[in-house]
């Protein structure tokens, strides 16, 4: 069984977001999304609209997501390929090169992201009545 893990936030989740799980998903057999805590989306000077427990219950109900787990902090990418014994790790070409230096560890694949969707363009977009 091949595994494969992603990172972000996952903030008003859009079909980029979709774009990206489903193609992660298709390089394995078991995808893991480990979605940004609160706390560590405020180190990160994010402010998320939905707290973590609703992020990661939308997250769960995607069909080709396997497990959700809590990003709490940066370091933990290298410890989470162990733990889970991942064979892949996917983030998309926005953070191209970043993680290279997992290689050591995994296969690190950086997918193109879907073309002008992003949270930001689409948190700018909502109207509250």
């Amino acid at each position: 069984m091949r595994r494969v893990i992603t990172y972000g936030t996952f903030d008003v989740l859009h079909y980029g977001h979709i774009n990206l799980l489903k193609r992660a998903k298709s390089l394995g057999d078991y995808l893991i999304v480990a979605c940004s805590t609160d706390e560590f989306n405020k180190i990160k000077g994010k402010k998320a609209l939905y707290p973590f427990e609703e992020r990661k219950k939308m997250l769960e109900s995607l069909r080709f997501v396997d497990l959700v787990i809590p990003e709490e902090n940066w370091e933990q990418k290298a410890s989470d390929i162990r733990n889970f014994f991942v064979d892949i790790f996917v983030m998309g070409d926005d953070w191209s090169g970043k993680f290279d230096e997992l290689k050591r560890l995994c296969e690190v694949v950086y997918l193109p992201r879907t073309p002008d969707v992003c949270s930001t363009n689409t948190k700018s977009k909502l109207t509250f009545l």
